[in-house]
């Protein structure tokens, strides 16, 4: 019996060492809750015959499982079952030879749950276990051969271990346990203490089943610091995304992963902290807008410094590609200068063209009024119809209409009359399509200012043809800025 239990434990021995080597294969956790522990046993007897325990010559072996199921990082619970022998032949007539299977259920307290790390290399543990023993004992006493006793007696252990973990699923095992049993007949001896055994066990532990990894990254979510990693991204053994040059991010994200950089410009250096990586900086040393391309824009007017040959444009300024002020018109007066941004002219006139002498001649024209009416007479439609083509020469430019009426009347009635004689003449000029009837803008002075100046002490036949004169609309042509002789 001894050579084959050697046998047993010599091919333990070597399983050990082949398993440790790989690294291909994945010691029980949270992951992988159940646990087969395969191992070799050796019993140690302590009777009447004699007490062989410390004596590392006097070992029988066997082998035996156990089924082991996770708790909580503390606490395992198992199924222990064991298959070895036992002996004493110290002479002739006091010997036994007894082969012994138990069944325990044990419970494990892990000292690398809470007090080390669950996957520490090394983790010592205490256990104990109670069940059952089953006995077939060949013995001689007093030198009579007693007869086969095959027996059940309860039986229980305790002890220690080292678990040694190579892997998250394979780790070996040492330990020694201190087993007690109900019966005194083991070594066919009736008169003493119940026989009593150390147990040493050795082997290795498998864990079963696959540990839980949500992101497939091959790192188990139990040590996994980025359990949320895309499918396919390369990880370190944290599971966390590679970050090559160590700027804080991953390479999957990082359009320059052996650069240092930062998270607003994905991963690439920027110098000038502007926002915009040096990669795609126009101005690397210049801080700018991402709109400039990181180049700087002082004016704000969307061209950036180095192309602006304006660079102290107004703010609201419409510009060209230049950054200058635009010039609809060629004038070389910028629009926001220019007046009459539409129609070139002249610097003096801020961008806004002279007078003809036509136009001038035709600004000096009158339109007369009969007495106490208001209606443009059919005589100076023409002289209108001037006015209305030279408005359409100068499109940017404001006309007034000046009315105005002689003293007859009271001064309230004549100031209506003239307002009503100043619109009539711009409704005229509306209906002969003038653009923009805006620009055509009506006062009336009423009495106060005379074209002619009547005696009021003469007859009205006597002044007819004076007050006829003050009966009248003129006409002022200016720029668009209003700068009219309204008073």
């Amino acid at each position: 019996m001894r050579t084959q239990l050697t046998k047993l434990s010599t091919i333990a021995f070597v399983l050990i060492f082949l398993l440790s080597a790989s690294t291909a294969l994945l010691a029980q956790s949270s992951d992988q809750r159940t646990n087969l522990q395969i191992y070799g046993s050796a019993l140690q007897y302590n009777g009447e015959l004699e007490n062989q325990f410390f004596e590392s010559n006097r070992l029988e072996w066997g082998g035996g499982l156990n089924l082991n199921r996770y708790i909580s990082p503390s606490f395992d619970a198992g199924l222990h079952l064991t298959y070895g022998g036992a002996e004493s032949y110290l002479s002739n007539t006091d010997n036994f030879d007894a082969h012994i299977g138990t069944a325990m259920l044990a419970l494990r307290l892990k000292l690398y749950g809470n007090v080390l790390k669950e996957d520490a290399f090394i983790g010592p543990y205490l256990q104990i276990a109670g069940g059952g023993a089953w006995t077939n004992t060949e013995a001689v006493a007093g030198g009579t051969m007693l007869e086969d006793d095959k027996f059940i007696t309860a039986a229980a252990k305790g002890g220690a271990g080292i678990r040694f973990r190579f892997s998250d699923a394979v780790s070996a095992f040492i330990e020694t346990n201190y087993m007690i049993t109900g019966q005194d007949k083991f070594d066919g001896q009736f008169t003493g203490k119940n026989d009593r055994f150390f147990m040493h066990n050795v082997g290795l532990g498998f864990n079963l089943g696959s540990a839980t990894d949500t992101d497939g990254d091959g790192v188990p979510d139990r040590r996994d610091d980025c359990p949320d990693t895309p499918t396919g991204v390369q990880v370190d053994k944290r599971g966390c995304p590679i970050d090559t040059d160590g700027d804080g991010v991953p390479d999957y994200q990082d359009q320059c992963p052996t650069e240092t950089g930062t998270a607003a410009t994905q991963g690439c250096p920027d110098r000038d902290s502007d926002g915009v990586a040096d990669k795609d900086d126009q101005c690397p040393d210049q801080a700018g807008t991402a709109a400039m391309q990181g180049c700087p824009d002082s004016d704000g007017d969307g061209v950036a410094d180095p192309q602006d040959q304006c660079p102290d444009t107004p703010t609201g300024v419409q510009v060209d590609a230049n950054g200058c002020p635009m010039d609809k018109d060629g004038d070389g007066v910028s629009d926001n200068e220019d007046l009459c941004p539409n129609t070139p002219g002249t610097a003096a006139n801020r961008g806004c063209p002279d007078l003809d002498a036509e136009t001038l001649r035709l600004m000096e024209e009158k339109v007369r009024f009969e007495f106490d009416q208001a209606r443009v007479q059919d005589s100076y439609k023409q002289l209108l119809d001037s006015i209305v083509t030279a408005l359409e020469k100068y499109p940017e430019h404001v006309l007034l209409i000046k009315g105005h009426a002689d003293y007859i009347g009271s001064e309230e009635y004549n100031q209506a009359l003239s307002e009503s004689r100043a619109q009539a003449v711009k409704d005229y000029l509306i209906e002969r399509g003038v653009q923009n009837p805006d620009r055509l803008v009506t006062r009336g002075y009423g009495e106060t200012q005379p074209l002619v100046q009547v005696n009021q002490r003469l007859s009205r036949r006597r002044t007819e043809e004076a007050r006829a004169q003050n009966r009248r609309v003129g006409f002022e042509m200016n720029t668009p800025d209003m700068q009219l002789n309204i008073e």
